[in-house]
This record gives C-alpha cells, structure tokens and sequence, in this order.
C-alpha cells in the first residue's frame, strides 16, 4: 500500500542534452513526494517540457538515473490533439484516454468538462471545436484519468477567469501528486507547496518549499546578499591594488609590501561569489506602422458566432482607423478566434479591410509560423529591405540570439515562439494588428513590456484576451461583445 509522502520521482545526476549545442541539464538531482503540489519554473526555453517527457519516459537521460515508484500511473496535457483523433466524437475522444473500457464515463466527461469550463454534447466531433476549445480538452484529457501523478504545462493558458478559479479548486481537492509549469504566479500560489526551479543560465534544479512568492523572496535576497558580498571583497580589492602601487613606485622594500598587496587583492578576487543571474527579461519595443493608412482600415457590418453549438450571423457597427484600439470580447466558443482568421484571410462576410493595409496577425497556436523554418528565415521573410544586422538587432531584444537563430521554430519552446511572433511583428510593422491570447506561454516577467507596446501602437488594432491585468495596462478605444449583439433581421 502506498502511503503520502514517500519519494516517488528521483532525480539522480541526470544530465541530458537535446544536441551538444541545447544541454539541458547538468548532474541534477531532486525528489518529489506522493502528494506533493509543486511548481515548475524557469525562462522561456530553459526545458521546462522536457523534464516532463523525461518523467513519462518519453525521453533517455545521456547520464543518471529516474527513479520513479512502480505501479503509477501519470497523465499529461499534451500541446495539440493528434490528427488521427480529430474525427472522433468527444465520448470517443474521452474513451481513448483509458486502456480499458469505463462504463460510467458520461459523468466522468461532466465534471471534467465542467473544470475546464466547457460545455458540448458528447457526439460533437472534435475537429469542430476552436482551438482554444481543444486545448482545453486536453486539460479536461488528463484530468479525467485521475493519474497517480498529474503534469500540467501552462493550464490556464486557454481558460477566462471562472475557468481558473475551476481549475485551482479541483487542484487543491485533488489529492494525489501534481507537478505544473505556469507563469501564473496568482494560480500556482493558490495551491503550490513547493518549486523546482530549473536555471537555464548553470542547467541546475533548484528544489524550495513554500510558493512561488515565497521562492521570489528567497532568492531576492540570495542575490542581495551576493552583491553586498562582492562590493565589500571589491572595495578591498582596489584598497590593496592602489596601495600596491603606491609602494611599488617607492622601490626598496617596499616592493615587498606591494607583493603582499597584490596577493592579498588576488585572494579577494578568488572569493568573490557567482552572484546568481536571474531570468532575462525582453528588451522595451515598439511596433512601428510603416505608411499610416488614411482614413477606414477595418470595417465590419455584420459576423459570424457560435451559439448552441450552430453558426449563426450578427449584426455589427465596427470601423477603425489608425490608432484605435478594439477589444472583442465573449464567452470561450462564441467564435472569437475564428473572427480574427477570417478577417486575417479576408474570409469574413460582413467585414472589409481597406486596400493597401498591412495585417500583423498573431494566432494563439502560432500556426502562422512555418515550423519548418529557421528563425532567421522566419524574420528575414517579414522584412521588406533585408537588413541583418537590423533583424539581429531586434530578435536579440527579444533574447533570440546565437545558435537560436539557426534553430527550426518547431524545435522552440512554446514561449520562444511567441517572442519569435512579436519580433515578426516588429520588422513587419502593419496597419492592422490582429493579436489572439498575445499572453499564453509568455514568461510573467515580459508581459508589461509588451503591453506597453500594444498601448502605445499607433496602427489599429483587435486584442483577444482573457487576462484582465494585462488588458488593463493596453489603451482600449472600444470594446466588441459578441455575446450582445443582435440577430440580422430577414
């Protein structure tokens, strides 16, 4: 019989490396508790998703061992539905989760389905559903399997507010291990015991108790005192360096002396501490409009949402200009997403975008991105005079620098490529900016900073977002509730 609190994942020196030029991790060790509710944190790109696949087993460490209990079952929200499953009806879909039939799986798909605050009948094939409606079936996918161990990567990234207060009370009543990378420090404080806090800049898994404020406040003042340490040995060090030299100049004996000087300054230089280094953050931006447009440059009349699960039309009174800023708001299905592609691809009934504007589409999923592509091709292709050193100039400020450049955008992190998104967006420099859910995989720390440049764009621009505090700092001209408007009449 189990019992709480035994080890059941162990890190043993595991290192592990992706290629000689992406180490991972370096001799890392740590443990994990039967009930335990831990965060995972790092920088955009530090392999916080890679410790999951290597507790799944999904991949091999170069070096150590995983230890991990026999007998335990672990489910995982994966990052996108396979292909081979997007015809199945949503029981179907539900059913594949189990290695053996369940027979009271209709109540099981309810309370899941409830979590993550989304309601469909159970034969609606999956392919019919947004996107952000299938990120959350694969939450609601790894919830309904009740797994021994539960790893979740950016959960909330898809949910509006009731959806997070849903999920954070069904992880605090759950009792069994759960293991969660997110950037929401609100949402992991809420029921987090623990961090493992995975250092891209020494490859190393820092394990702390407590929450993540409680680890921000820990580490603020490691690093304090770091600094303070140092400046004491360095005010040492240029004391005994100019008295050195004073009695080097005086010759004789004093030569002596000034030996002893530069010894004792070089021992102060030895104990200097590695003053830790924290996260990087994103440099400042703009994001210019190459030719402002003169007069109208979207105008919509009339739109297509979902309701009941059917397509139906509205009527709208949208017209934008330079600089005016339009949040479209509504419940999670209702067909924002799909408004911002169709008016991307010029597909909308009912909506025109005037001849000559420039459109900056971001998509949630990054599906506008080609993943086959380098990230040097991926910028240079925006741009319409190449200028590499401008290009590298920009992507550095998004910390896109060195052998990232040359990686494939499908072997980035899922916050990488949002930096990748914006960087595009930057050099391309539209009239339009079509922005769906800009905030999901962005590390906390670079979300003012873009927000700040959302608010000061001077293009127009459509925002989709469910993250109120980041709304908040972004001038809003004009809000779209697709929920209130009224039906076209015959």
């Amino acid at each position: 019989m189990s019992e709480k609190g035994e080890t059941i994942i162990r890190f043993d020196d595991v290192s592990f490396e992706h290629s000689a030029r992406k180490p991972i991790l370096d001799d890392v060790s740590f443990s994990v508790r039967r009930g335990s509710k831990i965060a995972f944190m790092g920088q955009n790109g530090a392999g916080k998703s890679t410790l999951f696949q290597l507790v799944m087993g999904m991949l091999t460490p170069q070096n150590g061992v995983i230890h991990l209990a026999s007998h335990l079952s672990i489910g995982i929200a994966r990052q996108v539905i396979p292909r081979d499953q997007l015809d199945l009806t949503l029981r179907a879909f539900f059913e594949g989760c189990f290695n053996k039939k369940v027979y009271d799986i209709d109540p099981r798909i309810d309370t899941v389905l409830e979590v993550v605050h989304l309601h469909a009948p159970k034969d609606k094939i999956i392919k019919d559903f947004s996107g952000g409606q299938q990120a959350r079936l694969l939450l609601a996918s790894a919830l309904i399997q009740d797994p021994d161990i539960l790893l979740l990567d950016e959960p909330t990234n898809n949910l509006d507010g009731e959806g997070i207060t849903r999920l954070t009370q069904y992880l605090i009543d759950y009792k069994k291990t759960i293991i969660v990378i997110s950037h929401d420090s609100n949402f992991l404080n809420a029921f987090t015991q623990g961090v493992l806090y995975l250092d891209i800049f020494t490859r190393k898994i820092e394990q702390y108790a407590g929450d993540y404020r409680d680890v921000v406040r820990e580490i603020s003042a490691r690093i304090e005192k770091e600094r303070k340490k140092n400046a004491q040995y360095e005010k040492h060090i240029q004391e005994k360096k100019d008295k050195a030299n004073f009695f080097a100049n005086k010759g004789g004996r004093m030569r002596i002396l000034a030996k002893r000087m530069r010894e004792s300054a070089a021992e102060a230089e030895e104990a200097k501490v590695d003053v830790r280094r924290e996260d990087k953050t994103i440099r400042k931006f703009t994001i210019g409009v190459k030719e402002h447009h003169i007069g109208e440059i979207l105008n919509i009349k009339s739109l297509s949402i979902m309701e009941d699960h059917k397509v139906v039309l509205r009527t709208a009174n949208i017209s934008l200009i330079k600089n005016r800023h339009l949040l479209l708001m509504g419940p999670n299905g209702i067909g924002k997403s799909t408004l911002l592609e169709h008016l991307a691809h010029g597909t909308q009934a009912g909506a025109i975008i005037s001849n000559g504007v420039r459109v900056g589409y971001y998509r949630q999923d990054f599906s506008t991105l080609n993943f086959d592509e380098t990230v040097f091709q991926t910028l240079e292709r925006v741009m319409d005079k190449i200028d590499e050193q401008f290009m590298r100039s920009i992507a550095a400020g998004f910390l896109i620098t060195g052998d990232l450049m040359y990686t494939k955008v499908g072997d980035l992190s899922e916050g990488q490529k949002g930096l990748v998104s914006f960087a595009q967006l930057v050099l391309l420099k539209p009239n339009l900016l079509l922005l769906d859910e800009p905030t999901n995989h962005i590390n906390f720390r670079h979300l003012p900073i873009i927000a700040k440049a959302l608010d000061q764009y001077e293009g127009a621009m459509v925002l989709v977002s469910h993250v109120p505090e980041f709304v908040k700092k972004i001038r809003i001209d004009e809000t779209l509730d697709l929920l209130k408007l009224k039906p076209i009449k015959p």
